[in-house]
């Protein structure tokens, strides 16, 4: 059943739920089955915001947008940067702005450095220097991801591990932060102590890998069906190239990454897109697994996350009328 807005604790912060896990898990539902009245959804989805991106990215479908307002989605074009601290400043007005509403934010998706940008703040690293940053773009284009990738390593080794070779977007700015400041993007840590201006409830949702795998199979299936090819073909004919932010989402890049080898076919994407998800999924899983306050949950045990947000004072039983 939808949960109430209404708080059994009153509270002068705004309290807004988390609501994550891993690709495929079971999120959509969940947002569908618990938080259809009373919430207003704040996008956690690096991919989601994007316009045109909206089979890979696995976008909310265009009923659950008019049932439940949503934030955050299609707010920026493919080929704009959209970075982390850009969503922080953004989910957090908007949690704001929710919140003077009488309603609870449900702040839900995969992109876990989202989510602890937003609940530990972000790290004070060096203003981009728009001068740097076209010399390294420069570079990058010239010697290629590869090379961009082992030179990052060389300067900042957990930096590398974190990014992948494909994410020339994030390997920029990391060997842009070295060159600003001469110290490696990792040295610039994350607090270890969450935020206490929001009341954030934090909720992860996971299910056991073979379960998981083939949920994950079964979407990527679904996505083709759906017409990814052709909305793939559509972003290429209006211009898109692998170097535009957008287009490095699992979903997109396996495309360009087929298009430069020219040998792939439909079915050999497919299967780069799956092994490509579940490694992505168990990234999530990790990252996600550090939050201190999160409490996981089956996606099916509805009765224990209701028990759980009732502790925190969110009452499924006081519904709107």
């Amino acid at each position: 059943m939808p949960l109430t807005t209404r708080l059994s604790i009153p509270s002068r912060k705004p309290k807004a739920v988390l609501l994550f896990g891993p690709t495929a898990v079971g999120k959509t539902a969940l947002t569908e089955r618990f938080f259809s009245r009373g919430f207003e959804i704040v996008n956690a989805d690096s991919v989601q915001v994007y316009r045109g991106l909206d089979i890979g990215s696995a976008k909310p479908s265009e009923e659950l947008q008019r049932l439940i307002p949503h934030h955050l989605i299609d707010i920026r074009d493919p080929w704009e940067d959209y970075t982390v601290g850009d969503f922080v400043i953004d989910a957090d007005a908007a949690i704001d702005a929710i919140s003077s509403r009488g309603r609870i934010a449900l702040v839900t998706g995969g992109t876990a450095y989202y989510f602890r940008h937003l609940l530990y703040g972000a790290p004070k690293t060096p203003k981009a220097d728009p001068e740097v940053r076209r010399m390294v773009e420069a570079e990058i284009d010239e010697k290629g991801s590869a090379w961009a990738h082992s030179y990052l390593e060389s300067i900042d080794p957990v930096s590398a591990g974190r990014i992948s070779v494909n994410d020339t977007y994030r390997i920029s700015r990391a060997i842009e932060v070295y060159r600003i400041s001469g110290k490696p993007l990792s040295s610039f840590e994350l607090s270890v102590k969450e935020r206490d201006d929001v009341d954030f409830i934090v909720i992860g949702l996971r299910r056991d890998k073979k379960e998981l795998d083939e949920r994950i199979r079964a979407r990527v299936d679904i996505m083709f069906e759906e017409g990814l090819y052709d909305e793939v073909k559509r972003l290429m004919r209006e211009g898109a190239v692998s170097s535009w932010p957008a287009m490095e989402g699992i979903g997109y890049r396996e495309f360009f990454d087929a298009a430069c080898s020219g040998e792939a076919t439909l079915s050999t994407i497919r299967d780069d897109i799956i092994r490509s998800s579940i490694r992505y999924a168990k990234r999530q899983m990790t990252f996600f697994s550090s939050f201190s306050t999160c409490r996981f949950f089956h996606p099916d045990d509805t009765e224990a996350i209701a028990s759980y947000l009732r502790s925190r004072g969110v009452d499924p039983d006081l519904l709107d009328a």
